[in-house]
């Protein structure tokens, strides 16, 4: 493998942040209101509310897979016999401009590939592969967005400052307005133990409802806004996105031509003392889709392989999923989500799952002295309606699957397992398993493993 422009980079990010106050926080706030855990405490010991905060982060993600029963390949196929890697430096920048406001900027360098280029899995297994992969370092900027936090009712709590959210204090009781460009996860279906592939799982339908196909360019960012009221132990949220121009683009919609509208509705709860959440999320896309069997009725009769590109019309495409998480001791947590979606029209920006279901648990290493160390382990299953199978059958294509042929259909089954280990001022290293059976809902290709090494670096 030829040295990677970006570890440079990466390790000079490091040895700022060995140098960083011992104050700095090591998690990135990836969600707009789902935040650092926050602490009530009297008024006169609040701390004064951040103004200006400088974050920054450098993953990199090698990941391989030896040979498995392939008899057959199509375009969207997982090749064996591959090491790929991937590796992000992420820069957050964030000022208060008013109060009760904060503007954050993520500009990223990206570098890398995923296995086979990030195809040949619905579930793929490196949600930190984008479906665009480049040899050399590019610069993008991945976020850019504005804040609100309207203060209601209940008590005042104080706020960590971590990436993406600066410190101070807010109210229990409130509504935060965020617009502008950031990922619709940052918001929706959130979850304490599986939604960061930078320091949990990295597959794509652990981190996420494989179902939900959110609104996204190519690497996982949209434009929009969404609202969010908390009042007590609930939440409702609501969000508006541009779908990308075409399925799987690198280019959003401006117009909201193609467009995505998102639902949520969480409860917050203790059980034993313990706290946990339940989140219903639903979504309901509007553009240019195809149906699965005009795809393939018109391929009967014209020739050739099944194309949705060929029949799209305006319509809409819903899902909806429900995820679920609960610690159950300071160190033992577990989560599940389950989701479905329409499975008679084409997937457009996330990937090609119409129902999905997961089921996991995190350990933190403090039973043998690494309280900074955890273990996680998942098991998912991915499917696909009927009209979806006999597309794919019929040669069609899918954003990230398609062999060709699907002669003898199944579900996709898949199976994580990592340890992270802490490292100090902000360092971590994982090991990473995955077997996938199915790949692809092919029964006559795979089981496939996967291995991978991940280096994380943060404050």
């Amino acid at each position: 493998m030829r040295t990677n422009p970006l570890l440079a980079t990466a390790c000079a990010i490091a040895c700022v942040a060995i140098h960083a106050p011992a104050s700095a926080q090591v998690v990135e706030a990836r969600a707009s209101g789902v935040t650092a855990p926050a602490a009530t405490v009297p008024p006169q010991t609040m701390a004064a509310d951040g103004r200006v905060a400088i974050h920054a982060q450098a993953t990199f993600v090698l990941q391989a897979t030896p040979g498995f029963t392939s008899p057959y390949s199509g375009t969207n196929s997982l090749a064996p016999h591959q090491a790929k890697e991937t590796v992000d430096v992420t820069l957050y920048a964030g000022v208060r401009p008013w109060a009760g406001a904060e503007l954050w900027a993520n500009p990223e360098i990206d570098q890398g590939f995923g296995l086979s280029n990030t195809l040949g899995v619905a579930g793929f297994p490196s949600a930190e592969a984008y479906k665009v992969g480049r040899s050399d370092p590019y610069l993008r900027l991945q976020r850019l967005f504005l804040r609100e936090t309207i203060a209601l009712d209940g008590t005042r709590e104080e706020v960590a400052g971590v990436a993406n959210q600066l410190s101070g204090s807010r109210m229990t009781d409130r509504i935060v307005l965020t617009a502008g460009k950031f990922g619709v996860g940052d918001v929706f279906d959130t979850n304490s133990y599986a939604h960061d592939p930078r320091g949990d799982f990295l597959n794509w339908a652990a981190v996420d409802a494989g179902s939900f196909d959110y609104a996204a360019d190519a690497w996982g960012y949209s434009t929009g806004a969404a609202a969010e009221w908390y009042r007590r132990a609930w939440a409702l949220r609501f969000g508006g996105f541009n779908l990308s121009t075409v399925p799987n683009g690198e280019a959003l919609e401006t117009g909201f031509g193609q467009y995505q509208l998102d639902a949520e509705v969480e409860h917050r709860h203790l059980i034993g003392g313990r706290p946990g959440a339940v989140r219903v999320t639903m979504f309901r896309n509007r553009g240019q889709f195809g149906r699965f069997d005009a795809a393939v009725t018109l391929a009967s009769r014209i020739g050739g392989h099944a194309d949705t590109a060929l029949v799209r019309r305006r319509q809409t495409r819903i899902g909806v999923s429900v995820n679920a998480e609960q610690a159950v001791t300071d160190t033992f947590g577990i989560f599940a989500r389950a989701g479905i979606a329409d499975g008679q029209v084409e997937p457009y920006d996330f990937t090609d799952i119409d129902r999905t279901a997961q089921a996991g648990l995190t350990l933190n290493g403090a039973g043998w002295s690494r309280g900074g160390d955890t273990i996680g382990a998942v098991l998912v299953v991915n499917g696909i309606s009927r009209a979806h199978g006999r597309y794919l059958d019929a040669g069609g294509l899918g954003v990230l699957v398609g062999d060709g042929r699907l002669l003898h259909p199944g579900p996709e089954y898949i199976g994580e397992a990592y340890y992270k280990l802490t490292a100090g001022a902000g360092v971590e290293f994982s090991l990473d398993y995955q077997l996938v059976a199915n790949p692809g809902y092919n029964r006559d290709r795979g089981p496939a493993n996967v291995f991978a090494v991940r280096a994380h670096e943060a404050f």
